[in-house]
């Protein structure tokens, strides 16, 4: 039994509806891929001391046999919510893609990777709160036995933010129910929005209306 708010919920039922919204978080990976065949999905493993209730899955960007960028989304459940939620879920997610040296150089590369994700976030979800994240830049250089690797450059994402629903101005309200129930519809939302942010990163065209890119459309890293 778990306590939320003033009503203690099962712990079985709290695990069937996380299950319904795993399951559409699946369903919408099969949209996504069928509007983007360049994005492959996995299962990977969830991390099991963040939230009594998790999954995760990964992506990567193939193009002409060359991987261009990859990622990884979690869903954590907390019937009871934890400090710096804003209610019982939160997203965690990561990207890295590869960037032509000179892009990789540009100061703007944070502040347009960041744009990316909340750009996509206020375009396909009914909201979020709390949001969180880092962006790095990444300089892969080879030694050694690798000495003849070419330089690579990229960037990382790293992000959470807290998924809301329609009726949610703010932080979720106290109202007695298990808080998961009124966003499973909405989480694909935020699933598209972090493919939609890999997209742009890999310099997929089109991108989605004013979102800013770092390179031109279809410049790609050769394989």
């Amino acid at each position: 039994m778990r306590q939320v708010g003033r009503v203690t919920v099962p712990d079985e039922e709290a695990s069937a509806t996380f299950r319904g919204a795993v399951a559409g978080l699946r369903s919408c990976q099969d949209q996504v891929q069928r509007i983007r065949p360049e994005l492959c999905f996995e299962e990977v493993p969830a991390p099991r001391t963040l939230a009594p209730f998790a999954t995760a899955v990964g992506a990567t960007v193939r193009v002409d046999g060359a991987e261009i960028a990859t990622g990884r989304f979690v869903l954590l459940y907390d019937p009871a919510g934890q400090r710096g939620w804003a209610g019982p879920l939160r997203v965690i997610v990561y990207i890295r893609a590869e960037l032509e040296p000179e892009i990789a150089e540009d100061p703007m590369v944070g502040e347009v990777a960041w744009s990316w994700l909340t750009e996509a976030l206020d375009a396909r979800t009914a909201g979020y709160a709390e949001p969180s994240g880092t962006v790095t830049r990444v300089v892969t250089e080879g030694f050694g036995a690798k000495r003849a690797e070419p330089r690579a450059t990229g960037f990382e994402l790293r992000a959470s933010w807290s998924p809301l629903d329609a009726e949610e101005a703010g932080p979720a309200a106290d109202d007695g129910q298990d808080g998961l129930a009124g966003h499973q519809d909405g989480l694909a939302g935020h699933m598209a929005a972090w493919c939609g942010t890999m997209c742009a990163a890999a310099g997929l065209a089109p991108l989605a209306a004013g979102v800013s890119a770092l390179r031109p459309a279809g410049r790609r890293r050769s394989p």
